[in-house]
C-alpha cells in the first residue's frame, strides 16, 4: 500500500501516522542514542567521497535524515534492489518488482564514518524491526535494507547488526536485510527532497518531521539545517 492510499484512506491514515509520530517522534526524540558501532572504521586521513545505500519505508523521510548529517554531501532518492526496467514509481508500488524505495548517500568519509551512517539509520530514519513495513505504509518495497558497495560495509553493517541484537538494543530482532548493491536507479525528480519542498503535507509533518527532531535531540554535533546543495 503507497503512501497515496494511505492518503485517501483517511481514517485510517491518522490513526497510523499518530502511532507513528509517538513511537518514532516523542518517543525517539527522547532517548539516548543507541551504542556505536564497535566493528566501524577510523575517519580517513583526506576528504574524498564515498557512497552507501539505505533502505527503510518511505524515501521522503529517509532522505530528509541524511541530507542534514554533517560529512554527508549529497543524497538522492530511488530504487535498489531490483532491475533498470522495473524501477518507476508506478511500477515499484505494485510491490512485484523487487525494489526496495532507497536513498544513496554521498559522504566525506574524512568527516563521518560508514558506521555512523548506520547508527543513524538505525537511530531515527526508520525501525529495523518493522518486516516489510514502515508506519502506515506497507509492502515489500517499504523493507529495510542496507545495499553494501564493498566488502568492508557489508561486514561492518553484519556486525553491527549482529553486536545490537545481542545487546537488546530494540524490543524485537532487527529484520534489516544486507544485500549486495547491483543497481540505484534515480527516482522521478518530484520525490527528491519532497519532504523539504512539501514542509506542510500531512504525511509529512507526522511521519518524517520527528525523524528530524530526533536526529537533532540524539546527533547534535552531527546535526546541521539543510540547505539545498
Amino acid at each position: 500500500m503507497s503512501r497515496y492510499v494511505a492518503l485517501g484512506v483517511i481514517g485510517v491514515f491518522v490513526l497510523a501516522a499518530v502511532f507513528v509520530a509517538t513511537r518514532h517522534g516523542v518517543k525517539a526524540a527522547g532517548r539516548a542514542p543507541i551504542p556505536p558501532a564497535t566493528a566501524d572504521v577510523a575517519l580517513a586521513q583526506a576528504s574524498g567521497k564515498e557512497t552507501a545505500v539505505f533502505a527503510g519505508g518511505c524515501f521522503w523521510g529517509t532522505q530528509s535524515v541524511f541530507e542534514r548529517v554533517k560529512g554527508v554531501i549529497d543524497t538522492t532518492v530511488g530504487y535498489a534492489g531490483g532491475s533498470k526496467e522495473s524501477a518507476t514509481y508506478d511500477q515499484v508500488t505494485t510491490e512485484t518488482t523487487g525494489h526496495a524505495e532507497s536513498v544513496r548517500v554521498d559522504y566525506d568519509p574524512s568527516k563521518i564514518t560508514y558506521g555512523q551512517l548506520l547508527r543513524i539509520f538505525f537511530s531515527v530514519a526508520h525501525d529495523p524491526t518493522q518486516l516489510n513495513r514502515q508506519g502506515p505504509d506497507v509492502g515489500t518495497s517499504y523493507r529495510s535494507v542496507i545495499f553494501y558497495a564493498n566488502d568492508e560495509q557489508k561486514r561492518i553493517s553484519q556486525e553491527y547488526i549482529a553486536q545490537l541484537d545481542a545487546a537488546h538494543v530494540f524490543p524485537g530482532r532487527i529484520v534489516t536485510q544486507v544485500t549486495p548493491l547491483n543497481g540505484f536507479y534515480d527516482a522521478e525528480s518530484y520525490h527528491q527532497h519532497y519532504a523539504d519542498q512539501n514542509p506542510d503535507n500531512p504525511y509529512i509533518l507526522v511521519c518524517d518531521r520527528p525523524k528530524i527532531e530526533a536526529l537533532k535531540a540524539q546527533f547534535p554535533e552531527l546535526f546541521q539545517d539543510y540547505k539545498k546543495r
